[in-house]
């Protein structure tokens, strides 16, 4: 008996120990604000989500501050209605103005925050998207968001780090807009018209045809005139002849 209950001794704890090991694994990640899609194209307006999770456990998050990047300005920015939540923006001079679509930009929105109604909010497991239209984006590379995230029992996260490419992600990354340059080939271009010669020679064909068609047709007709005239003279001469006696 001691020796089976030995292999079923081990087998326990070696099972145990497996478990621990993928537990310790699948822990919690982290889980931060974004930015959605994460690229478009310089100069195009687009719309663009902020995803914001709850990291809390017990506490609801109810105010998320977005604050636009001073060095890349951009000209409108409009918000998409979220239910139970209310929606305040923040604009600042641009020195110096800025020129988009030939019209001087002196003004930017700064900061959108986005408060929860009382009691409401991102429950714990749950998270939220705040939609904005934006454009026409800048000419830059990227444009960083950074982010405050505020919960019911006080706490702030502060989303506020700047990825730098090529590195290690932040504890705290702020969200990143990549900026594409606008592609030569999305130009428009101009269909080639049809070579003139070719369309010449379509017109001198329909004209043959044409020509044809009709030379036919006087032809049939002075047929049929003659045909007609040949026909009462014949009868008019058997008029006049003396009919055969008997």
């Amino acid at each position: 008996m001691i020796r089976l209950r030995r292999p079923a001794t081990a087998a326990a704890l070696t099972l145990a120990a497996v478990a621990t090991a993928v537990l310790g694994l699948a822990g919690p990640a982290s889980a931060h604000v974004t930015v959605n899609p994460q690229e478009a194209t310089q100069g195009s307006y687009g719309r663009f989500a902020f995803r914001v999770p709850n990291e809390s456990d017990t506490a609801s998050t109810t105010k998320v501050e977005v604050n636009l990047p001073e060095n890349a300005p951009v000209g409108s920015v409009s918000t998409m209605p979220v239910p139970g939540w209310t929606v305040s923006m923040e604009k600042r001079k641009v020195d110096p103005p800025i020129e988009v679509h030939g019209s001087q930009l002196t003004e930017a929105v700064s900061k959108l925050t986005w408060t929860a109604a009382p009691n409401g909010g991102v429950k714990p497991g749950e998270f939220q998207e705040f939609a904005v239209s934006m454009g026409p984006l800048p000419q830059a590379d990227r444009m960083v968001f950074k982010v405050l995230q505020t919960y019911s029992d006080g706490n702030v996260s502060r989303w506020i780090e700047e990825p730098t490419p090529g590195a290690e992600e932040p504890e705290n990354p702020a969200p990143v807009l990549t900026l594409t340059a606008a592609s030569a080939s999305a130009s428009p271009v101009a269909s080639a018209p049809a070579p003139a010669p070719a369309a010449a020679d379509d017109d001198v064909d329909d004209d043959a045809d044409t020509g044809a068609a009709t030379a036919f047709g006087v032809a049939g007709l002075v047929a049929g005139l003659a045909g007609l005239i040949l026909g009462g003279l014949a009868f008019l001469r058997t008029r006049r002849e003396p009919a055969a006696k008997p």
